[in-house]
């Protein structure tokens, strides 16, 4: 392990130097609470060995994992169960619900180990299984469900117990994609509901890109890139980057505030700017909203925050948005 760290050895140099695979190396990244974090890869990326070392699935040969300042790493045993018996809540792709058991029974099961009492496991089941739309299904058995109803019963499991933390490991990715869809809009509004701390695993960068506060683009056990969906598709940092979002529509991800540029700027080439007359947009406003705003009209749009004009939005800065190109002449709201 020293050899590989003190000579920066890459993937391939130490499968062939040691005959053995690095699965993650020097990743590191904080998540914020209540901030929803998408790790995205392809297959073999590292991406869901990385999740399990998160709450020691996996043990690491190297660095810190810290929860609410604490290192898990050295966390005894009994500790460590304890934390993600109360703390951690974990939905895989495979929802490997139980059989033989209820969807109720399915839902309350972690609590059952930890020796809840029946009135209050049977509580908590009724808002989980409320909270993911399965009123009326607690008496069946998951083979009378479809498989998004599986997953949701999988998510109403992981959320029983209250966690602070979600951990999902491509948890909607074997669905069809309207049914993913849907669970996506019904995860995003519990996570912002309950206040979650969710790190979301995901080959998809749609879905990545929509659900994710951040994002981080994972390579050969490296994170490569880490941002928000707006810096990951107008600023990758090199080619592979660039080719995962070649595809992805900048229209709902670039904002006013990255493409105006200053008042004083524009009114040195143009003149005074015309508040009573010209269309007028917030800083947050994206490009959709910005090519509505100004269908209608010749004119540039004044772009305002809290009652300042704050920047102005040309034709020609709108269209190189729509393109994708963020000019470094341009202003960022901040």
């Amino acid at each position: 392990m020293q050899a590989i760290q003190n000579e920066g050895l890459g993937k391939l140099e130490v499968r062939d130097r040691f005959n053995c695979v690095v699965g993650v190396q020097d990743a590191s990244f904080s998540i914020a609470e209540g901030e929803i974090f998408c790790i995205m890869g392809l297959s073999g990326s590292g991406k869901s060995t990385l999740i399990r070392h998160v709450n020691r699935l996996i043990e690491p040969t190297a660095g810190e994992i810290v929860i609410a300042g604490e290192d898990i790493n050295k966390l005894p045993a009994r500790a460590l169960r304890q934390l993600r018996a109360e703390k951690i809540g974990m939905v895989f792709q495979n929802m490997a619900l139980m059989p033989h058991r209820t969807v109720r029974d399915n839902v309350v099961f972690s609590l059952e180990v930890r020796g809840v009492d029946e009135a209050t496991r049977n509580h908590v089941a009724s808002r989980a299984i409320d909270a993911v739309d399965l009123n009326g299904w607690d008496t069946k058995y998951p083979d009378e469900l479809s498989g998004g109803m599986q997953q949701r019963v999988g998510l109403a499991r992981a959320i029983a117990a209250d966690p602070s933390i979600l951990l999902m490991d491509e948890p909607f990715s074997a669905l069809d994609p309207l049914i993913r869809r849907q669970l996506q809009d019904k995860f995003m509004a519990l996570s912002a509901e309950m206040n979650k701390t969710t790190l979301f695993i995901t080959h998809d960068l749609d879905e990545a890109i929509r659900i994710g506060d951040r994002i981080a683009i994972m390579k050969d056990g490296i994170l490569v890139q880490v941002g928000t969906p707006e810096e990951i598709v107008t600023a990758p940092v090199d080619d592979y980057v660039a080719d995962f979002v070649a595809g992805i529509s900048k229209l709902d991800l670039i904002s006013a505030g990255k493409i105006m540029e200053p008042v004083q700027s524009f009114e040195s080439r143009n003149g005074p700017i015309d508040p009573s007359g010209w269309p007028i947009a917030h800083p947050d406003e994206n490009l959709n909203q910005l090519v509505d705003i100004s269908i209608d009209t010749n004119h540039p749009i004044i772009v305002t925050d809290q009652g300042r004009t704050v920047g102005i939005v040309t034709k020609q800065a709108l269209l190189r948005g729509i393109q994708g190109r963020v000019d470094a002449g341009e202003m960022t709201h901040g």
